[in-house]
């Protein structure tokens, strides 16, 4: 069954496919830890495409907590106020079955290319909640999104 998705401000995917980069955030309850991921946006299930290795530190926090959400934003750096944008979002992240891997891993590599020489696994970051700020909408002006349960 396919999810129904709440409808999504076309200014949030045009910003999110601009960018490549997210920093992201876990916690085991005792230690936090963030970490810088690329990824690859899949818009028709709003949920981002990551690899990472279990060896890593971030993996081994996560693995250790008592929830599979994480926490991340993506940012415009810019000094003019005017000009700035960004997301912040939660998200439920889980370790790619490993039916549904090849045809992930192929839209990664379209985008990340050089990414077949790192290998590592591939994790899907199903966001629940996202707030884009835009101040060429406003000073302040926030988009909220939120996935239903």
């Amino acid at each position: 069954m396919i999810e129904q998705l709440p409808e999504i401000d076309k200014k949030i995917i045009e910003f999110i496919k601009e960018h490549h980069l997210a920093a992201l955030a876990t916690t085991d309850g005792a230690e936090i830890w963030s970490w810088h991921a690329f990824y690859v946006l899949l818009e028709e299930e709003m949920s981002f495409v990551i690899t990472s290795e279990e060896k890593t530190r971030h993996i081994g926090i996560f693995r250790q907590g008592q929830s599979d959400i994480v926490t991340g934003a993506i940012g415009l750096e810019t000094e003019q106020i005017g000009l700035i944008r960004g997301v912040q979002f939660n998200a439920r992240m889980e370790l790619f079955a490993e039916s549904y891997v090849n045809r992930y891993r192929l839209s990664y590599l379209r985008r990340f290319p050089y990414a077949i020489l790192k290998g590592g696994d591939l994790w899907i970051l199903r966001i629940t909640e996202l707030k884009f700020t835009d101040n060429r909408l406003g000073f302040g002006k926030k988009i909220i999104w939120k996935r239903e349960s």
